[in-house]
């Protein structure tokens, strides 16, 4: 049932959202668009062990920190018979430089590309690999694209603007689908063991993650649930937070401490680094579950939950926070509480 509910929100989403004239007036807007520049972006190349390679824009050393959002991050796995690659970027220019990287480290083809969400900025160069490749995403994430895919084009160039290549993704369909509480493990060869993890919702219902268990050192690309460490607060704007807090926390509790960490918008990092967005999901649940106990309308939580000790200079925070978070929060927490 809450697929179809998910499919009906995103229908009425663009049917409100996305008519002619009406889009910035009635989407609660970030303060500047485009968020980030998919023209601009140039992408760099991280060793983090023997075949193991994370790609971030090559500001993400200089700028995560000081709350700037950063584009997408991404990684590739060099096994035995080829590539798996982790996100294909929003558009050609990034995905060109991408594929670029990969051919400065081996020949070998790509074997595996798997999209962490459905969001266009990790999926939308699918159109561009190799037709041999094995596109991989969650059950949702494949059946979403499917039948929303040019809602969702319009959605990104909001957010992202117009003439940053979005306009020419052309819809490619997954050829491997992982279901809910489903993983996928791959055996890349080198004692290199990737599982491919659906926990249900941690942003979207469109989440994976990818786990690579290594010899050397295991690697987490965290996608969207996990998008960046301090100040940088989670995107909670898909319409969901009970079940996200449960699975950031499952998800948290299977990372060591001396693992790597890529999230989806951010420099590399550990646990201890995507730790703030464990807190500021905690936090915000007991705030609005007390404020839910007293009885205050979604206004006053807006006025009342405001959690200063999260607003830590990131950009977006307050679009994100009161926008999209607490109405979530609130929402999804009031639902609960009514079903007891």
């Amino acid at each position: 049932m809450k697929k179809y509910n998910y499919l009906l929100i995103i229908i009425l989403f663009f049917a409100a959202y996305l008519s002619a004239q009406k889009t910035y007036a009635q989407f609660p807007m970030p303060p500047e668009v485009p968020i980030w520049d998919g023209n601009k972006v140039n992408l760099q190349l991280h060793k983090i062990s023997e075949n193991v390679y994370a790609v971030s824009p090559s500001t993400t050393e200089t700028e995560t920190t000081k709350g700037i959002p950063q584009a997408t991050s991404a990684g590739f796995i060099v096994g035995d018979k080829g590539v798996l690659l982790i996100e294909t970027m929003l558009n050609k220019r990034l995905y060109d430089q991408l594929y670029k990287l990969i051919r400065s480290v081996t020949p070998k083809p790509i074997v595996y590309a798997v999209n962490t969400s459905d969001h266009g900025d990790h999926c939308f160069g699918n159109y561009l690999l190799p037709r041999e490749t094995i596109l991989i995403q969650n059950e949702f994430c494949k059946e979403n694209l499917a039948k929303n895919y040019e809602g969702i084009k319009q959605f990104m160039i909001m957010l992202f603007g117009k003439d940053r290549g979005i306009e020419q993704s052309v819809y490619r369909p997954a050829d491997l689908t992982i279901a809910v509480n489903q993983s996928l493990k791959l055996d890349m060869g080198g004692g290199k063991i990737v599982e491919i993890i659906n926990t249900g919702t941690a942003q979207s219902p469109a989440d994976l993650f990818v786990f690579l268990k290594d010899s050397d050192k295991n690697v987490l690309w965290a996608g969207n649930p996990f998008i960046a460490e301090s100040p940088t607060i989670p995107w909670l704007f898909d319409g969901y937070f009970l079940e996200p807090v449960r699975n950031l926390q499952k998800i948290y509790d299977m990372v060591g401490d001396n693992d790597v960490v890529v999230p989806g918008h951010g420099r590399i990092t550990n646990k201890k680094g995507i730790k703030y967005t464990i807190d500021y999901v905690n936090a915000l649940k007991k705030n609005v579950e007390d404020a839910v106990k007293k009885g205050e309308t979604l206004e006053q939580v807006k006025a009342s939950v405001t959690m200063k000790e999260f607003d830590k200079g990131y950009v977006l925070f307050n679009w994100l926070h009161y926008n999209f978070n607490i109405p979530n929060a609130y929402n999804d927490i009031k639902k609960n509480s009514l079903g007891k």
